[in-house]
């Protein structure tokens, strides 16, 4: 039913550790990826050109590298992606106005309408994944997810803790 939760074995909920967190975080995040895979597999443009698009529209001309890491494609990939939108003059490179050596990636009146419109669609299916949860839900979750997620980053300089050896007392 819309709304319930299932039901977590006993003791987990009241004391939740680390591993059961991230299972739990690892399941929600595939199961709402997945709805905005099919809202973009659903769309006239594939989901790299979708993400050079909106990364465009949202943040506005940016040089490609940047666009690759926002949008988590490699440099290869991303030369790649623009040059197919550049073709289908969804885009245009032009010169940064203060660094010659940079090119800007713009949208294009064509580009604009078109992304606009899918990404008014995602939002929608988006809207519909996320309707589970209350609008004050949503930003406590928003909240700690950040919270969760630049602690975990900032202790990935942290070293793993070895596995004990048999036989050996730590």
């Amino acid at each position: 039913m819309k709304g319930e939760v299932r039901a977590s074995r006993p003791g987990r909920s009241r004391n939740p550790d680390g591993v059961h967190l991230w299972l739990v975080l690892w399941k929600a995040s595939r199961a709402v990826g997945a709805h905005a895979l099919r809202s973009i597999e659903a769309q006239p443009i594939c989901g790299s050109d979708f993400a050079v698009l909106e990364a465009v529209l949202h943040k506005g001309p940016l040089p490609v590298n940047d666009i690759g890491r926002r949008v988590g494609l490699t440099s290869g990939s991303i030369s790649t992606a623009v040059d197919r939108v550049e073709a289908l003059r969804l885009v245009d490179r032009r010169a940064h106005p203060s660094d010659r050596r940079t090119r800007l990636v713009h949208l294009t009146p064509a580009g604009k309408r078109l992304i606009s419109s899918v990404f008014l669609a995602h939002a929608r299916d988006m809207e519909r994944a996320a309707s589970a949860l209350s609008t004050p839900e949503r930003a406590t979750l928003i909240r700690l997810l950040k919270k969760l997620g630049y602690h975990a980053e900032r202790s990935l300089t942290v070293k793993p803790a070895p596995i004990p050896k048999k036989g050996v007392n730590p």
